[in-house]
């Protein structure tokens, strides 16, 4: 049975609302980064709280996302795992996308526009699909899960690639747009996410192929984004921070209860 806490008006107006506070983050961590040349874009590393973020993400994508989408194809009668296998090609296409970023940057080194170029367009891809999940969240309790997950994750990621955009050979009023369009793409996949749940009466099948776009990102994030740096890897083999990781985990399993 599922406990309704809050009406579907003040679900989208808490969705608005802390979509504002995710751009806010964003724009206070990644503007000041845009002047820096420090070079080690990982300066910030949030550990317990990165960790805790990949546990999240795993958690939304395989209780939450993964579960909602292949419920709403087996009610089309739907004979098929379209669900699990949009959610692994997802998973598939964003560790292509960063290999082919990592390799960019290895094989030009001295192109620093190309590297940071690359990186605007890697991030925005992910926030884009980010957003799209948040978006489609179907519960209040859930939906501030996912923006905690989110707002640490976007954090290190807006200042990770300000530091890059501030080492490039781009102007700064150049760089502060390509910025801008890493900034503007978390709203925008949220509105489309939004959009898709509120048709979703209309277009069942539409919300659940989001959805497991969604579980896709999700369990991207909370395992190989990152590549040998994912916090799965270099944060869980500190037992404080793979607690993080139970934790977040754990946090969306108790968060199922109620959605």
């Amino acid at each position: 049975m599922r406990i309704i806490l809050f009406e579907p008006m003040s679900s989208i107006a808490l969705k608005a609302g802390l979509v504002v506070i995710v751009v806010i983050v964003s724009l206070a961590t990644g503007k000041p980064a845009l002047r820096t040349r420090a070079s080690d874009p990982y300066k910030p590393a949030l550990g317990f709280g990165e960790a805790f973020a990949a546990g999240i993400f795993l958690g939304a994508g395989l209780i939450h996302m993964l579960g909602d989408s292949q419920s709403a194809f087996d009610a089309a009668n739907v004979n098929y795992p379209f669900a699990m296998v949009t959610c692994g090609a997802v998973m598939l296409l964003l560790l292509w996308i960063e290999h082919l970023a990592n390799q960019g940057s290895e094989s030009q080194g001295g192109n620093k526009k190309l590297v940071a170029f690359s990186a605007v367009l890697m991030l925005s891809i992910h926030s884009l699909l980010m957003g799209a999940a948040f978006g489609i969240s179907t519960s209040v309790a859930l939906t501030i899960v996912i923006f905690i997950a989110v707002l640490a994750h976007k954090g290190s990621a807006s200042f990770a690639l300000g530091l890059e955009l501030g080492r490039s050979n781009f102007s700064a009023s150049s760089a502060w747009r390509l910025f801008l369009i890493f900034v503007a793409m978390f709203p925008l996949g949220a509105l489309l996410g939004q959009s898709v749940s509120s048709a979703s009466e209309a277009h069942p099948l539409v919300e659940a192929s989001i959805s497991a776009v969604a579980a896709g990102t999700f369990l991207f994030f909370g395992t190989l984004h990152g590549l040998a740096t994912s916090p799965m890897i270099i944060r869980c083999c500190n037992q404080r921070e793979f607690v993080g990781a139970v934790a977040g985990f754990a946090l969306m399993a108790v968060v199922a209860i109620w959605t």
